[in-house]
């Protein structure tokens, strides 16, 4: 399975101490240099930057097509832009992406996209956490990741937590 990520994946479950998730449900996950560039070099010192920097199960990658990069870079951040390109240039089975324009523009090319949440909800599902409330939890009211309470209250139900 090829599966590439965006940034606020990564940091997010960085955050929730969690990357584990990642190599457990997909094996190997492939970065864009720019969302590398995000984690690591910008991001040095902060939560998740080593553990990035040292998973062997990231594979990064820089995509080919600067004139793809370059267009989707009129709407979307060079992380998103570079992930969707590298998504489309590997064949990805996966995109894991968060931010809504991000998300259409991923559809518009026919990835299959799933996010932060949904991947919480594969994991719980899959046994690798048990219960996933604790984490919405965090990321609502420590992390600051925004969630609706109807998005919050769908994720329960489909953990099967309601």
């Amino acid at each position: 399975m090829i599966v590439v990520s965006d940034t606020s994946v990564l940091v997010n479950l960085a955050l929730l101490e969690r990357l584990d998730i990642l190599p457990a449900l997909y094996g190997e996950v492939f970065i864009p240099t720019a969302v590398w560039e995000e984690i690591v070099v910008l991001g040095a010192g902060k939560v998740g930057a080593q553990d990035i920097a040292r998973a062997s199960w990231i594979r990064r990658e820089s995509p080919k097509n600067t004139v793809f990069v370059d267009s989707l870079r009129q709407t979307l951040d060079n992380g998103e832009a570079q992930g969707i390109a590298l998504a489309v240039e590997l064949g990805a089975d996966l995109l894991l992406i968060d931010e809504r324009l991000g998300r259409m523009t991923a559809k518009y090319f026919n990835l299959e996209i799933i996010g932060l949440l949904g991947i919480l909800v594969q994991a719980k599902q899959d046994g690798l956490i048990d219960p996933i409330m604790p984490l919405l939890d965090q990321l609502r009211f420590e992390i600051g990741f925004r969630i609706s309470t109807q998005l919050y209250q769908e994720v329960l139900r489909l953990a099967e937590e309601l």
